[in-house]
Parts: structure tokens; C-alpha cells; sequence
């Protein structure tokens, strides 16, 4: 019996040591990798909506109207959409700490640039060099997890990462009240030209400290020991080995999966770009005319968002259910949108309205990115994300230019926002009839 006793517990120490390194392993990797790449994810995303601040002054000192702002605004994604996938393919066969800074550095030097424009046509040039510039970003570090991560953890390292630009609707507009209040009438610059020069260049700084920072794989990373790297390595490739994934390109183009993923990426995009682009100007037909408030105001629907975003990636990792909590967040969407519209001479019920789209469309991103991974492994991998990107952030130009649009004729946001909300329903009917397989 003191044989026993003695000796029972080690078949249990065995089994569990592994798993115990394992998960030691990836709690240093998110550590180490998660807060530098939600930084430059945060910068990147200031830099992109920072012009829905800009706008507040831009447009009357510029005598643009909303239609051309809208195009403006949406056209970064055409340059988005057409060097996306190339971007991620070169990611995989150069490394992602040269695409990673390569990216960061071009796209702060063009957000400083916007600063400049001075006609319609140069204020499209910048967009549009804007989105070619952030290409393959944020795929990139999708991609750039798989390398770390298997997928039964995505969904709450997607969570994560994706704070990034739910934290940027936070603090970017009360930062975009305060450096637009604040530079107001200093040098020969107006104070939407000082916002893109002062938010610009923190996105170049970061681009170069990603050479230094950032390892390629498991493998490059001098922070982890040799037992971590092979634990890391182990549970990648027997995840890598399953049957039901696509490794070639071609798999990628003909798989019904990543054009299906695509479709409803395009309708939760389309909402993210709205609140994006637009709510500073729906908070401001409330009646509130100060910067710093239209600032501080618009951040609150991004805090909620954000608490919303952090819950449903863990909650889906801890239940391993993606379907439901994917539709469910678009449902919410819809209706915030809807509501929105419908109360929008009602501040105080048109701003909760707002929030529970926020709500919505932020919960719904960081489960989405766990279904493209579940069925691509290798090239596939790095051009399938980057196609159901490059392809749902069409949404990033369609929706502020329909909301542009109908505000010209319409004078009102309600027609677009109603529009939007649709696109939402569309993205929950999507999930529910088709997306049952994946997990």
C-alpha cells in the first residue's frame, strides 16, 4: 500500500506536465506578441477613421460635400481590396516583421500626408494610397497567429487582438476632440491638418520598432526555451495534419467556405464602417457643436463594444461554439442600427441605440476570424484570410458612400442606417442556414 501510495500520482504528473508547459508557453506568447501587435493595430485604425473627425472642420474649410466625403472615406478600400491578398502571400514567403513594419511605416507617412489635400481628387489619391499602404495588415496578423496559436484558441487571441481598434473608437475620438480643440489657431495649420500630422507619425515610429520586436515563429524566438518551441511546434502540426483542411491556393478559390465566410464578413464590415465613419457626425446632429464632447460622446458605444468583444471570444473559446454567438452579435447589430435611425431626434435613446450596435458589430469579429481557420491551413491559409478580408472590407467602401449618398438626398442618416441594419440580418441569416459544419 506505501508503494502505492507513493507511486500512484506519477501516471497524472505525466500526462498533465506537458499541458501544464503548454499552457505556461502560450500565456509568455500572448504576452509577448499580443499588446505590440493590438498597438500598431490601434494606430492603424486611428489613422484609417481619423477622417471622420477631420470631417467635422475638413469639409467646410475644403467645400466638400458629404458625397464626396462618403466616396473618400470608402474609397481606402478599393486599394485595400486590390493589394490585400498580394500582401499576405508576400507575408508568407518574406516573413511578417518586414511586412508588418513595412506596412506600418507606409501607411503613417500617407495619415500625415492627408494633411495636405486640398481637392476632391488629391483627398481620393490619399485614401485610396491609405488602403494601399494598410493592405495585408491586419490578414497579415491574422495569418501571423497561426503560426503561434492552434485554432481552439483563436477566438480569444482574436478577442484580444481585436481590442485594438474597439479600444481606438475609445480613446481616438476624445484624443481627436482634444488635438483639434487644442491646436486650434496654432501656426499656419487648421486643426484637422494637425490631427493627421500628429496621429500620423506614432505609425512610423512603430513600423520601425516592429523590425527589432517581433520574431518570425516559434522557432525565432529567443524568449522561449527549447522545450516551449517543440510544445508550440507538436500542437501545431498535429492540427496542421487534419484531413478536412485545404493547404493550396487553388483549394482557396474553389472552396464554397472562404466565399461564404467573405459574404458575411462583407455585412459585419459594413457595420463596423458606419460607427466608424459616421458617428461623430450622428452625435453632432444631436445639437452638440463642441469637438471634445462629439469626442468623448462617440467613444462611449466603442467601451461597450469592447466589454462585448472581450466576452464572446472567451465565451466561444470556453464552449467551443461559434455559430450562435456569430448571429446572435449580428441580430443585436441590426437592431442597434435600426433603432438608431428610427430615434435619431432622440439623443439620449438614439445614442443606447447606437451602443447596441456597437455592441453588436464588435462581438461579432473576433468569433467570425475562428471560421476561416478552421477549414485553411498553409497558402491557402495566408490567401484565404486575406481574400475574405480584402473582399468584406468592400463593405468599408460601399457602406460610407451609401450613407454619404442618402444624407445629400436625403438630408437625413436614417435612410442609410436602415440600409446597414439590413446588411446585419443579411450576416445572421447567412451563419444560421449555412455555417453549421464549422467549429
Amino acid at each position: 500500500m506505501a508503494m502505492a501510495t507513493t507511486t500512484g500520482p506519477a501516471p497524472s504528473s505525466d500526462v498533465e506536465g506537458p499541458a501544464v508547459l503548454l499552457e505556461a508557453t502560450y500565456r509568455k506568447i500572448a504576452l509577448r506578441l499580443i499588446p505590440f501587435l493590438a498597438l500598431l493595430f490601434l494606430l492603424a485604425w486611428i489613422d484609417r477613421v481619423n477622417v471622420g473627425f477631420a470631417k467635422l472642420q475638413m469639409l467646410d474649410d475644403l467645400q466638400f460635400s458629404e458625397a464626396v466625403y462618403g466616396l473618400g472615406a470608402g474609397i481606402f478600400f478599393i486599394g485595400y481590396f486590390l493589394f490585400e491578398v498580394p500582401s499576405n502571400l508576400l507575408l508568407e514567403k518574406i516573413g511578417a516583421r518586414r511586412t508588418l513594419a513595412r506596412i506600418a511605416v507606409l501607411w503613417g507617412i500617407t495619415s500625415m500626408a492627408m494633411a495636405f489635400v486640398t481637392t476632391p481628387g488629391q483627398f481620393y489619391v490619399a485614401r485610396f494610397l491609405l488602403g494601399v499602404f494598410e493592405a495585408g495588415f491586419f490578414p497579415g496578423v491574422i495569418l501571423y497567429l497561426t503560426y503561434w496559436f492552434p485554432a481552439r484558441r483563436r477566438a480569444s487571441i482574436n478577442g484580444l487582438f481585436m481590442t485594438s481598434f474597439a479600444i481606438a473608437g475609445v480613446i481616438g475620438g476624445p484624443l481627436a476632440g482634444l488635438i483639434m480643440s487644442g491646436m486650434e489657431g496654432v501656426g499656419r495649420y487648421a486643426s484637422w491638418q494637425w490631427l493627421f500630422l500628429i496621429e500620423g507619425a506614432p505609425s512610423v515610429m512603430a513600423g520601425i520598432a516592429a523590425l527589432f520586436y517581433l520574431p518570425e515563429k516559434p522557432q525565432n524566438a529567443r524568449w522561449l526555451s527549447e522545450a516551449e518551441k517543440r510544445a508550440v511546434e507538436v500542437a501545431l502540426e498535429q492540427e496542421n495534419r487534419d484531413v478536412n483542411k485545404r493547404s493550396s491556393l487553388r483549394a482557396m478559390f474553389v472552396n464554397p467556405w472562404v466565399w461564404l465566410c467573405a459574404a458575411i464578413y462583407f455585412c459585419i464590415v459594413s457595420g463596423n464602417a458606419t460607427i466608424a465613419f459616421w458617428s461623430p457626425s450622428i452625435i453632432r446632429e444631436f445639437g452638440i457643436d463642441s469637438k471634445l464632447q462629439i469626442g468623448l460622446l462617440s467613444s462611449v458605444p466603442f467601451i461597450l463594444g469592447t466589454l462585448a468583444m472581450l466576452w464572446s471570444g472567451f465565451h466561444s473559446d470556453r464552449t467551443g461554439e461559434r455559430r450562435l454567438h456569430c448571429a446572435i452579435a449580428t441580430l443585436v447589430a441590426g437592431l442597434g442600427l435600426f433603432l438608431t435611425g428610427v430615434f435619431l431626434a432622440s439623443p439620449v435613446v438614439a445614442l443606447c441605440a447606437l451602443s447596441l450596435s456597437a455592441i453588436g458589430i464588435l462581438a461579432a469579429f473576433p468569433v467570425f476570424w475562428s471560421l476561416p481557420a478552421a477549414f485553411l491551413t498553409g497558402t491557402a491559409a495566408a490567401g484565404g484570410i486575406a481574400l475574405v478580408n480584402s473582399v468584406g472590407n468592400l463593405a468599408g467602401f460601399v457602406a460610407p458612400y451609401l450613407m454619404g449618398s442618402l444624407k445629400t438626398a436625403t438630408g437625413s442618416f436614417s435612410s442609410g442606417l436602415y440600409a446597414v441594419a439590413a446588411l446585419q440580418i443579411t450576416a445572421t441569416m447567412l451563419v444560421l442556414v449555412f455555417v453549421r459544419r464549422v467549429k
